[in-house]
């Protein structure tokens, strides 16, 4: 079995019986899991919440995959977001890694994968604020007359 990772990660797709499916094969993983089933909801959510790693499908009713892509990042640049598609094709796998995307997968996807590419997104958030954290530091050293 493999190992269980602690990780935050928001779901978001529009098929309610694969958010329902994904989410407790996650949870039964270790894994913290919120789901939602429209890009407003996830971008709400997103600001709500700081999550490990967020994934998108990319093609939803309402505002699609690119574009809460697009909003939460502009709200959040360091958000680490994973894109999802039964429907991929090379130019919408280009845009989303243009737009901040760390990942593109196909479904249907392999759970060991997912699992694979939310770790690696964790890791990366974890090391941007280890280097936030000592830039803020150094700052604070540089302000002091010690």
């Amino acid at each position: 079995m493999e190992k269980e990772m602690e990780a935050k990660v928001l779901l978001v797709d529009d098929e309610q019986d694969f958010l329902e499916t994904l989410s407790n094969r996650l949870e039964m993983r270790g894994l913290k899991v919120s789901a939602v089933t429209s890009g407003e909801q996830a971008i709400s959510e997103a600001k709500q919440q700081d999550y490990d790693a967020i994934v998108v499908d990319l093609a939803m009713p309402g505002i699609d995959g690119l574009e809460t892509l697009k909003r939460i990042k502009a709200d959040n640049p360091n958000a680490e977001i994973i894109m999802l598609t039964g429907h991929a094709s090379v130019q919408s796998g280009v845009e989303a890694m243009k737009l901040g995307a760390g990942d593109f997968l196909q479904k249907p996807v392999e759970l060991t994968e997912l699992m694979s590419k939310i770790g690696e997104a964790k890791n990366k958030k974890m090391l941007v604020l280890q280097q936030k954290s000592q830039d803020e530091l150094r700052q604070i050293l540089k302000t002091k007359s010690w």
